[in-house]
């Protein structure tokens, strides 16, 4: 019989690739797979291959929304049979936890990020505070762990001394029949994510003014979205800036396919950040399109290392503007090469057999228990 797994997490899994890449991986060597999330009024439709489900919950932000999703989820992982419960983040960590001792369960633990020091809750310290006791009480806990990064891995097993993994959340191999869609007649600098506090999108938009034949496209929505439109219409740049909203992830490729210059800008707020390597510098390659980021250690160590596109760590509107300029004149042809050797390496069809040894570690301790 197969190996029942329930994932879950609190995002909407439509536009949510990590997790549809790890149920999807999971389901191809054998696992039953339950992919768990949640449904809001603006979610989209999604179809998978996979078992969902996506909860309807009364409160949609704040410590309501967490204690009735994580209560919500403890009942569900309780009345569900399963061999081995998936955590994505910390806040669904709680109620997973609860489940597995419960239950005598598997857990493997997923970190995204470091949840405590994401910009939302450093200027929170209460807040902040509540999310660092859930780590402390249950990460030394915790069997089985992987997250996105090294720096972020390296935190964690010098926090709490356990043995994170690393599976970083990189893009399928490029289609390279897949034809881009004609987003604009200018060049095409593209921001691709979340519309969240600190992902350096101001600093563009305020460039924006100085770059001629330019269009800044921002696909994906979020809490800045009103913001970052109400600073377009006050500089004027409505005619240099479009927002495209959410897309979903089999969609997002004709986009980025279409860009010039791949944006992955970041402010220092929080080591979540500072030690951050979000997906869209994959997607980005796999697209290939040089990248315009951040000077942070694991960008730096794609982008610099396989020059891949330019990091900075000055983001003053002129500075920006010509560092965009002087990247559309050399070209991304000139990136090419780089690009289309990097995404063979650097592709989810190699990544996951690092998913793969770690629930095989999984499966065979509890072989091994169901042995004694």
């Amino acid at each position: 019989m197969n190996k029942r797994i329930i994932i879950s997490v609190t995002t909407d899994l439509s536009i949510d690739q990590r997790v549809q890449k790890l149920a999807l991986s999971m389901q191809n060597i054998g696992f039953d797979v339950l992919l768990l999330g949640r449904k809001t009024k603006r979610s989209r439709s999604f179809n998978a291959s996979f078992p969902f489900k996506r909860m309807r919950l009364f409160f949609e932000t704040g410590f309501l929304f967490y204690a009735e999703y994580n209560i919500r989820l403890l009942l569900f992982l309780l009345s569900h049979k399963t061999d081995i419960l998936f955590s994505c983040d910390t806040d669904t960590l709680a109620a997973n936890y609860i489940a597995s001792k419960l239950t005598n369960r598997k857990l493997v633990f997923d970190a995204h990020e470091i949840f405590p020091e994401v910009p939302e809750l450093v200027e929170k310290p209460f807040v902040k505070k509540c999310w660092e006791t859930i780590e402390n009480i249950i990460l030394p806990r915790v069997s089985y762990s992987m997250t996105v990064c090294e720096s972020i891995a390296n935190y964690y097993n010098e926090k709490y001394a356990i043995n994170m993994q690393v599976v970083r959340n990189i893009a399928y191999l490029n289609n390279e029949n897949i034809k881009p869609l004609i987003l604009s007649e200018k060049k095409v600098i593209l921001y691709q994510g979340t519309l969240n506090d600190g992902r350096g999108l101001e600093w563009v938009i305020d460039s924006m003014p100085l770059l001629d034949n330019c269009e800044l496209i921002i696909i994906g929505s979020g809490l800045t979205r009103k913001a970052l439109k109400r600073r377009v219409s006050k500089l004027e740049v409505k005619d240099k800036v479009q927002f495209i909203g959410k897309v979903l992830p089999e969609e997002l490729t004709l986009y980025t396919k279409a860009a010039d210059i791949g944006l992955c800008l970041l402010e220092n707020k929080g080591l979540s950040y500072y030690y951050s390597l979000p997906n869209r510098v994959f997607d980005y390659i796999q697209a290939g399109i040089p990248i315009l980021a951040s000077d942070y250690p694991e960008i730096r160590n794609i982008v610099v290392k396989h020059n891949t596109g330019v990091v900075i760590n000055k983001y003053d509107p002129q500075y920006i503007a010509d560092t965009i300029k002087k990247m559309l004149s050399t070209g991304k042809e000139s990136y090419q090469e780089n690009l289309k050797t990097l995404s063979k390496e650097l592709c989810w069809e190699k990544e996951q057999e690092k998913l793969f040894n770690l629930l095989s570690k999984v499966v065979n301790d509890m072989s091994r228990k169901k042995r004694k």
